[in-house]
């Protein structure tokens, strides 16, 4: 199977699931193509393949509205889709043709470099755990990247994909953040925080408790706790938190930009243009949604996943894709493995004080 890299100018092999989202396979489909024209352009070799899995009684007809002709796209059928309101391990059993379940197989055969989809974030981990398996030592994956526009270059992990956390476990997702910062944004020596509730060693729950003991013996460049206030102060480059604290702060900053979204449009209106209103909108949901448009990378699986927001239009499908070929072309996931194997070598090797 791929490993994550690829060669110096060869071409990148992206799969997408094109039945997952809640506008699939309309948005998919177009965003699919959005991707790829660059790759047209005639000083520029295609670096870029594109394979779309899904229904093909769905898709012929999306892919009948764009001129496909020397575009480097084929389409691999599958039958259903997993959803957000059923138990990814039983679906997978039930639906073993599903959409998520046939492209991540391809990846596996090595049939594609990297994986986006936009659909259920459960069925997402639950098929790349399964099919491509972990990487040695790692218990569970986790989603992590930039999350804010407002802080473009600060990693959040987890940003949902692991409700309860042992701190040994936050630790390696630590590793895998650190990576992600370091490679993709090129920070060197990235930062490392633990979101608490105050910036004290002794503050927090018992989870944060045992861990800042933890992350004090790792060899990472551990800062100390954070406070959700530090989102915007550069004390770290990567904050640490298990995913039920980290999903609520990516709903809420959702939310909240929606809410600004309806203030602006009711008294700013009078005063600006339908157009500066619409850049000024676009802006502001950049900067408080930024997975909306980039997707986020799915870490510590054997593999290049990216996972979209579910409600993502073209610009975010085509901004994930973005995405999975940087991931690629940086070699994310040797680096990554390579990483983890000094937690597990030194940092969880040495005893430590008991972790919850």
């Amino acid at each position: 199977m791929s490993s994550g890299g690829a060669p110096g100018g060869a071409v990148i092999r992206v799969v997408v699931d094109a039945m997952g989202g809640d506008y699939a396979p309309q948005e998919t489909v177009k965003g699919a193509i959005q991707a790829l024209r660059p790759a047209r352009a005639p000083d520029r070799a295609p670096l870029l393949q594109l394979t779309l899995v899904g229904d093909t009684d769905l898709l012929e007809p999306e892919l009948a509205k764009y001129d496909l002709s020397g575009l480097p796209l084929t389409v691999v059928p599958s039958v259903g889709k997993i959803g957000d309101d059923e138990h990814p391990v039983q679906a997978l059993r039930r639906k073993p043709l599903a959409s998520i379940v046939v492209a991540t197989k391809l990846l596996k055969s090595a049939r594609a470099d990297a994986l986006v989809s936009m659909g259920s974030t459960g069925a997402s981990m639950t098929t790349a755990a399964m099919i491509l398996g972990l990487m040695e030592g790692l218990e569970r994956p986790c989603i992590g990247g930039p999350f804010l526009g407002l802080a473009p270059r600060i990693v959040l992990v987890d940003m949902g994909s692991n409700l309860d956390c042992r701190p040994p476990l936050l630790l390696s997702f630590a590793a895998l953040g650190a990576v992600f910062a370091h490679k993709f944004l090129g920070i060197e020596n990235p930062r490392i925080g633990l979101l608490s509730i105050g910036t004290e060693a002794a503050k927090g729950n018992r989870q944060v408790q045992a861990s800042y003991r933890l992350f004090q013996q790792s060899h990472l460049n551990f800062v100390g706790n954070l406070e959700g206030m530090d989102f915007f102060t550069d004390r770290a480059d990567v904050i640490v938190c298990d995913g039920f604290v980290g999903n609520i702060l990516l709903k809420f900053t959702e939310g909240l930009g929606t809410a600004f979204l309806r203030y602006l449009g009711k008294n700013l209106s009078p005063l600006l243009s339908p157009e500066d209103l619409g850049r000024l909108s676009a802006d502001l949901l950049q900067m408080t949604n930024l997975p909306r448009r980039t997707g986020g990378p799915l870490l510590g699986v054997k593999g290049a996943v990216i996972v979209g927001h579910g409600s993502s239009r073209s610009d975010g499908v085509a901004g994930a894709i973005g995405t999975a070929v940087r991931f690629v072309g940086l070699g994310l996931v040797d680096s990554m493995r390579e990483e983890l194997s000094q937690i597990y070598r030194g940092d969880l090797a040495r005893p430590s004080h008991s972790p919850i």
